[in-house]
C-alpha cells in the first residue's frame, strides 16, 4: 500500500450510524469531529513518517453518494489521505494498519481481533447492547480526546499496545476461525438439497495484494529541513501537507534550521505556486507532453522566478533537479539491503537538496551523495550531475 520502512499506516474507519465517527458529534454541545480529525492528521503527522487512509461503510458512500463523500474529504485527499475502496480493499488495509481511528464499527471491532491497535475516537455505548463483544471493546480500548497532541495519542496507543491485549475479543470473533468456506458451503447445498462435490474442497481465494499507490499531496507542502551534517553529507526532513484551514504544530522540533514551501504544480492552489520554493511535477521521464525532465526543469525555473529549486520525479525512487544556479542532478535512493527500491516520495530528496543549499552549503558537498533522514528513516540518495543534454 506504498508504506515504507519507518513509516505508520493509520487507517480512519467508520460506521454509518447517527453517532459515528463520521455521522457527527459524540457530545451535542461539541463540534463535529471528523473535520477536526481529517485536518489535523496532515497538520500533526509528517508526511513521509504516517500514511492515513479511510474506511468508511458502503452505506456512507452509497447512502450520501460517492460525489459527495469525495467533496467533504476533498481537503483531507489533497492532503494525501486516500478513500479505500468499502467493498474491495478494507480487509488488506486492516492487515497493513499500524493504528486504526475507529469507532463501534465492526472493522474496528475486527482489527483489534487480530491485533491491531485501536483508538476510539467516537463510541455511543448507549446505542450498543452491553453484552455485544463490540460494547466490550469500548470498555478496554483508549479513547482518542481532542485535548493535546494527536500523534502522541497515536504513538502512544501503537507503543502501549500488547499483541493480546483483545485475546478474549478476538476468539469471540468465529466459533470455528479458517473455517467459514467449508461451513457456509456445507449450509448453502443442504438449504438446496442436494449433496455437496465431494471431489471439490471449499475453498476462499487469497486477498488480492493491494496496487501500488504511494500517497499523493497536492496541497501545498511545508517542509522544516535542518540537522545538516558533512561528515558523512546528511539533512533531517519533515514534511507536513497542510489543506483548507489546516495548520502545522505549533511547536517546531529542536532540530529545524529553516522551512520552505513545496507545490506540486498540478495543485489547486495555482497562485501558490508563485511563490513556492520548490516545484514539483510527477510525470514519466519520456512523456511527451513534458519530458524530457532537463526541458520540464528548464521551463519551469523560467515560469516560476521565485522558485529556488524544480523537482521532476520520473520513478517512484528519483527525480531530476535543476537549482536557480542553473545545476542539472538526479537525485536516486539507493535500494534497501534486500535490494527493495526505497519507497519514500522523491519530492522529500529534493527539499532535503534544498535545505543543504538554503544552509549555505555547496552542491559540490553534497555528492556524489547525501542521507536524508525522515523520522527514523535514513535515505541514502546518490547526487549525480548531469549535463544539459543528458536526458
Amino acid at each position: 500500500m506504498g508504506v515504507g520502512p519507518g513509516q505508520r499506516l493509520i487507517v480512519v474507519s467508520s460506521t454509518w450510524a447517527p453517532r459515528s465517527l463520521f455521522g457527527g458529534a459524540a457530545e451535542p454541545e461539541a463540534d463535529d469531529l471528523l473535520p477536526w480529525l481529517l485536518s489535523r492528521l496532515p497538520a500533526e503527522l509528517p508526511a513521509d513518517e504516517y500514511r492515513t487512509v479511510a474506511v468508511l461503510h458502503p452505506n456512507i458512500w452509497y447512502g450520501h453518494g460517492p460525489g459527495q463523500v469525495r467533496a467533504w474529504l476533498d481537503n483531507a485527499r489533497r492532503a494525501g489521505l486516500d478513500p479505500v475502496s468499502p467493498l474491495d480493499g478494507w480487509r488488506q488495509a486492516l492487515i497493513a494498519a499500524d493504528c486504526v481511528l475507529g469507532d463501534h464499527s465492526s472493522v474496528t471491532y475486527y482489527a483489534a481481533s487480530i491485533g491491531v491497535p485501536v483508538l476510539l475516537g467516537a463510541f455511543p455505548q448507549q446505542d450498543l447492547d452491553p453484552r455485544s463483544p463490540v460494547a466490550a471493546l469500548g470498555r478496554t480500548a483508549p479513547r482518542l480526546v481532542r485535548r493535546g497532541s494527536l500523534r502522541a495519542q497515536i504513538d502512544r496507543a501503537v507503543a502501549a499496545h500488547e499483541p493480546g491485549r483483545y485475546k478474549e475479543l478476538a476468539e469471540q470473533t468465529s466459533s470455528s476461525p479458517g473455517e467459514s468456506a467449508a461451513l457456509l458451503r456445507r449450509l448453502f447445498y443442504d438449504l438446496i438439497g442436494i449433496p455437496e462435490p465431494a471431489e471439490h474442497p471449499a475453498l476462499l481465494d487469497p486477498l488480492p495484494l493491494p496496487p501500488y499507490l504511494p500517497a499523493r499531496r497536492t496541497a501545498p507542502v511545508r517542509v522544516l529541513t535542518g540537522g545538516v551534517g558533512t561528515d558523512p553529507a546528511q539533512v533531517t526532513v519533515a514534511r507536513y501537507a497542510v489543506a483548507g484551514a489546516g495548520h502545522l504544530p505549533d511547536d517546531s522540533p529542536a532540530w529545524v534550521d529553516s522551512a520552505h514551501t513545496l507545490v506540486d504544480e498540478e495543485t489547486r492552489e495555482t497562485g501558490r505556486l508563485r511563490i513556492a520554493d520548490v516545484v514539483v511535477r510527477y510525470a514519466a521521464g519520456d512523456d511527451p507532453r513534458l519530458g524530457p525532465p532537463a526541458a520540464w526543469t528548464a521551463e519551469a525555473l523560467d515560469r516560476y522566478p521565485y522558485c529556488g529549486l524544480v523537482a521532476y520525479v520520473d520513478r517512484p525512487d528519483r527525480c531530476v533537479v535543476r537549482t536557480r544556479a542553473g545545476d542539472l542532478v538526479r537525485l536516486s535512493a539507493a535500494p534497501g539491503p534486500d535490494g527493495r527500491a526505497d519507497l519514500c516520495d522523491p519530492a522529500a530528496y529534493a527539499s532535503g537538496l534544498y535545505g543543504w543549499l538554503a544552509s549555505g552549503r555547496h552542491l559540490a558537498g553534497a555528492v556524489p551523495g547525501i542521507t536524508v533522514r525522515t523520522g527514523d528513516a535514513a535515505h541514502r540518495v546518490t547526487v549525480e550531475p548531469l549535463a544539459p543534454g543528458a536526458l
